[in-house]
Order: C-alpha cells, then structure tokens, then sequence
C-alpha cells in the first residue's frame, strides 16, 4: 500500500534524523517553523505562545564577558568565555510517550481550534489499529526509549492520503502552549503526544493550524484512509420516520462498521446562533462526532437473553470535547441498562463518567441526528472473504480554452452551449445490473488559504448512457440516467444502481470557465474497463488514403420488437439482438421470457461505405444453439436525417422476402459531420 508513498515538500524522514544523530542536535523544521505564521494566517488571537518539546532535556549555558582573557578563557573574537554549565530546560513533562496504554478514542481533547471534525475523524481512526498504524509508521521507532535518550533527534513523520497517493510529512516535536498547557489537540494523559503531533503534521500540510478552522469530517477520514466518503442526508432520507428506510441504513452502517470504516455524524446547524448550540438533551449542535461503535444488543439476563430474540439496534459516539453527552435513554446512568446482563455491559464498555462517549438506539439517533458520514475502505483484494470492488482511478483537469474543441471548462448541464465541453469518462457494466460508486474529487484549496485562494470549486458531475461501441467523445447529449449534487466541497460521492451497458462520466465545475485540477474513481463489482475520451472523431492515419475515411456516421437505435414467435413451452422466448455496419457488430444483453422486449440499444458507426446496408437481427438465447428470429436491413443516404421505422421481420438466405413473426422498431440519426453526435 505504501510502496509509493511520496516525501512531503522532499523531506525524507530517514535522512533527516540520520543527520541530527551524527550532529547531536534535535530536529527543527525549516518547513514548518516555531513562528506565529505556522500558527495563523489572520494574526495571533491567543496571546504569547510558548513552543516547547514534549521531554525535559538540558541546555548549554555559555556566559560571555568582554576580551580580557584569562588563563582559563576562551577567546571568542571580542568577547571570551568566562563560564561552561549544563541547565534543565523543563517542557512539557519528563516522560513523554506517543501512546499511554494503547490508543483509544478516549486519548483525544479538542484543543483552541475549531476542528471537531478533525478531532471526530481522529478518534474514529483509533479505534482501528489497522488503520492508525498505517497513519502513524513505525510507532515503535517513533516512540520515545528511556533506555536510549540518545537515539531520539525530536523528530517525527505521519502519512496522509492526498490526491491519490500517500505521503509522508515530517515534523518537529515543538508544540504551541499558552500558560505551559497545549493550546491545540491534546491527550488525557500529559504524558501523551500522538494526537498532537498527528495534527502537526496535518496542520502542516494545510499551511498552518489555523487553515484547520472549520471543515469536513469526510475528508479526514479519506485522508486517513484512502477510502471513499459517503456523505448522507438523514432528513432528506426521511429516516426518523420511516422504519423500513432506518432499519435499512442500520443494515449498512453495520457493515461498514464491521468492515473497518470510519463513520461520523453530527446535527445540523441551520444558523449562526445554532453552532455549538446544546440540546436538552445533551446533544450539540452543528459539531462533528465520532461514531465508536455499533451493535445490535441483546436484552434480558442469564440463558433467556441468550434464547430471546429481541435485540436493539444500538450506535456509541464520542464527543471531541471528552465532555457534553446524550442525557436520554440509554445515556450511561439510565436504567435502560437494566434491561441488558452485566456481561453485555461489560462487553459494550458501558461506563458511567462525563467522558464525552455515549450509547443511544439507533431510533433515537435518526430523531436527532441530520447528517451522517460513512467512509468505507474499499476492498481491492481478490483474497478476501468480504466484496471485492474494481476500482479506476483517473487524474484530469479543467482547462479554459477559447477553442470549442479543446475547451475542458464547459459548466455543468445548465450550459447547454458548453457542457459537453468538458472531460468525457467512458465505463462498461458488463453485469445485468450493478452497484456503482463514483467519488470526483478536486485538489484541495484550503493550503491556499493563506493567501486569499482557500474556496474550493463548486463540482459535481452527470451520467450519460451511450451507445454500446462509443469511441469518442459526445457531442449531442445522451439519455442522463444519474447526476451528483453540486457543492463546493473537497469531494462529491454517488451510489448508483445501474444495467448493464456503456456510460459516460462528466466532471464539471457549476460554471464555465474554472479551472482546477480532479481526480475521479470508480468502483464496480466487475471491471469497467474506464478511459477518457479524448478524440472528436476517428483519427486520420497513413492509411487513410488507401482504406478510405468515413463520410457520415449512423447512431442505430434499437427501441423494441413485438410478437416475436414462442420458443418455449410457455410461448416465450430469451431474445437478444445484433446490430451490423461495415463489419462492426453491438450485441444487446438477452432479454428473459419475453416475445416484447424493449431492447432500448443504440450503435455507433463511422461509415466508409453509405451505400451498404445496416443490419439487424435477433436471436433467441438456447444453451447450445441459439435460435434466428428475424431480420431487417436498412439503409440510409448521405443527406443529415432523423428516421424512424417500425418493421416486419424477415427470413435470412433463399427465404429473406419471407415475412417471419414478430416487428422491430429502430431510430436512425446521419450526420455527414462526424462530430455532431
């Protein structure tokens, strides 16, 4: 997974704490450094800031008196050394540690920083060591050893997912304090540091902590991870009201759960005054929390919980702040408990203290909670026992240009001019239907918040059906059969059940005209087979003279067939159908017990040959040999037309005057320009 993982700004973590071994001096980052400027791009709002290194170490004290050597001093141009001691310089504690017995979501506590939602995304990830191990490396190394205080050089890396790779950041072990406390992210125990160096080391990839002010709980947990968010709106969803629509979610989030994603939810905030606001209930307003656990309890003691078949769909959260808890049913005092064994607590790690983790049922949290966040870690490996997803990953940007042709920053749909302007994704579903995740995602601009370039683009994109053998590019609009929302967000996701066929993806910005740069992924159960297109129209080659060019193009559109004759006992028949041009077949997916069936296929073709016929025919499906049905031929001329014929099917070889069962209706749109279709 980290076989390529790239050195942030070129800093290699080895090589630098090889060289502050050999110097004996401890690291200090030229990249990030112990300035206000990599505190705040708006200006200290916090007062004096002290940065300090988590371990006690000594100093060297030189005094220095004006040139009057001695038979002792040292002579140091103008001034000599009159004196050589050792000091205590006394930091943050005397035993510091990157983890105090283990790492739990409990270890983290929101510093001056209005980033819950990273704080949220942290403690997800520590409840999975699979996933924090992979975030901080070599921890072991990385750890502080009483044994060999020589061998630490205050340095530190972490690994973050960005834009499609993974990348290593270095820090130094310098925190901000106020009043010898950690201003920022920082741990129950003082002597532990990791979530405050993790935010470091975050905070320096954004430019500085304060860019971390306010943000989405999504991206660190893509960030983390390299998974796929999946933002979802629990009021649009009709969740509190709906049981079959809520037991269902439960059924996902469990899964995602169970198969190590971070999940996230918080209430929205429909003002200002809202923000941070708490409910009666305990619950805060417009904050990010951290979703720990999720279970389906059993009620009841001894062997009748055991044989019972009541269970209760239960979720846990924990507050960032360690504080300010759900107070209704199933809060830690109530006696709800009651209803579940001792052991059942104890397994569910019910305790009862003001530590900001809280259980409700999962009724209860649709009631509250607007808007949940599952980050799944996408599974890629054909050797395990759970889904296995074939995933595309494309880099593209958006480019203006004055060019038609070569403009890539057309606007979304409203741009009917220019929409099509913009990069074209082709894929395949090649099973009868299946489910499709698509994530676009822009390259981030809240490191350029400092200066003034910290808003992200509004993205979004659209899904065109297209003919079965498209090749290049669209250039009149498709059948659009699913679309994302479009937000100025990081990143945009869609789940989208789709039948087996050719699509194409188009990533846009709301208006024409921005440029930025994407990444876009797609995952399917089979492999999709996605590309960009980026040709208008079939290339000319040296061959060209020889072989000819094509003189218009055809988009064959197949809608239906009726009355198809019987092929089974029951009178039905499994027909499929076959579109022919100039040598280049489309076949249809076969369509199950039907003599009706609404083939709804199109073809594409280039045609060097107007002259030659266009033929159609269909088959019923048998497990040996399949079994013709019919036929019809068509042609077209070379003038630009739209045409649609309903026609009577027709025998093949000696026979083919011969009327047959069954009619076929099909479209055909010529173009004599091959790119206006």
């Amino acid at each position: 997974m980290f076989s390529s993982v790239k050195a942030f700004e070129g800093q290699q973590y080895s090589t630098l704490k090889r060289q502050c071994l050999a110097s004996g001096l401890l690291f200090e980052d030229p990249r990030f450094p112990a300035v206000d400027d990599t505190l705040f791009y708006q200006g200290n709002r916090i007062g004096r800031v002290h940065w300090k290194r988590p371990r006690v170490s000594w100093f060297l004290v030189v005094v220095l008196l004006p040139h009057a050597p001695g038979p002792t001093g040292m002579c140091c141009g103008n001034w000599v050394t009159e004196s050589v001691c050792f000091g205590l310089c006394c930091d943050l504690c005397e035993d510091p540690h990157l983890f105090v017995d283990g790492i739990s979501a409990h270890d983290l506590h929101q510093g001056q920083l209005g980033n819950c939602w990273f704080v949220a995304a942290c403690s997800s990830l520590a409840s999975r060591e699979s996933l924090w191990s992979k975030v901080i490396p070599d921890w072991k190394e990385q750890e502080w050893d009483t044994e060999k205080p020589e061998s630490y050089a205050g340095i530190f890396h972490f690994r973050f997912w960005r834009f499609g790779e993974w990348v290593d950041v270095v820090i130094d072990d310098r925190l901000p304090t106020v009043d010898n406390q950690l201003v920022y992210c920082h741990s129950d125990d003082s002597n532990e540091f990791w979530s405050a160096l993790v935010e470091k080391a975050y905070a320096k990839v954004y430019g500085c902590y304060e860019a971390l002010d306010g943000g989405n709980t999504a991206d660190a947990l893509v960030d983390f991870t390299g998974g796929v968010s999946e933002p979802m709106d629990l009021l649009e969803g009709h969740m509190a009201t709906d049981e079959v629509a809520r037991n269902q979610l439960f059924e996902r989030v469990l899964k995602v759960h169970n198969r190590d994603g971070l999940i996230s939810c918080s209430i929205r905030a429909t003002t200002v005054e809202d923000m941070e606001a708490r409910l009666d209930c305990g619950l805060v307003k417009g904050h990010a929390y951290a979703v720990t656990d999720v279970k389906k309890v059993r009620l009841g003691q001894g062997l009748l919980a055991f044989f019972k078949s009541e269970k209760l769909n239960m979720i846990r959260m924990r507050n960032p702040w360690g504080e300010k808890e759900w107070s209704g049913p199933w809060s830690d005092s109530s006696d709800e408990w009651k209803k579940v064994s001792k052991s059942e607590r104890e397994k569910l790690g019910v305790t009862v203290q003001d530590d900001g983790e809280f259980w409700m049922t999962f009724d209860d949290f649709c009631q509250y909670f607007t808007d949940l966040i599952l980050c799944r870690l996408i599974n890629t490996s054909y050797l395990s026992i759970h889904k296995t997803w074939e995933e595309e990953v494309m880099r593209g940007s958006w480019v203006a240009r004055q060019d038609p042709l070569r403009n890539r920053s057309g606007g979304c749909i409203n741009h009917k001019a220019t929409f099509l302007q913009n990069p074209q994704y082709v894929f395949d579903v090649k099973k009868v239907e299946d489910e499709v995740l698509i994530a676009l995602q822009q390259k981030e601009r809240r490191a350029t918040t400092k200066e003034g370039k910290g808003d992200n683009l509004a993205i979004g994109f659209d899904i065109h059906r297209v003919e079965l053998n498209r090749k290049y590019r669209m250039h009149t609009a498709q059948q659009k059969v699913a679309g994302s929302i479009y937000i100025n967000s990081r990143c945009v996701f869609l789940r989208k059940e789709l039948k087996e066929g050719r699509y194409v993806i188009i990533p846009t910005t709301f208006d024409p005209g921005q440029q930025g740069e994407f990444l876009l992924r797609v995952f399917t159960d089979v492999p999709s087979d996605c590309k960009e297109l980026t040709l208008d129209e079939p290339p000319q080659t040296c061959w060209t003279g020889m072989c000819g060019y094509p003189q218009l193009v055809t988009q064959v559109h197949v809608l239906s067939a009726e009355g198809l004759q019987g092929q089974d006992s029951n009178g039905a028949s499994d027909p499929y159908v076959i579109i022919t041009c100039e040598g280049e077949r489309v076949r249809s997916p076969v369509h199950k017990d039907t003599r009706s069936p609404n083939f709804d296929i199109k073809g594409l073709f280039y045609r060097k040959k107007p002259k030659e016929g266009i033929h159609i025919e269909i088959y019923n499906k048998n497990v040996i040999v399949d079994t013709f049905l019919g036929q019809v031929t068509l042609s077209s001329d070379h003038n630009d037309r739209q045409e649609q014929h309903t026609l009577h099917l027709r025998d093949k070889g000696n026979r083919q005057d011969n009327d047959l069962p069954g009619t076929v209706t099909v479209r055909l749109i010529t173009c004599t320009t091959l790119i206006n279709i």
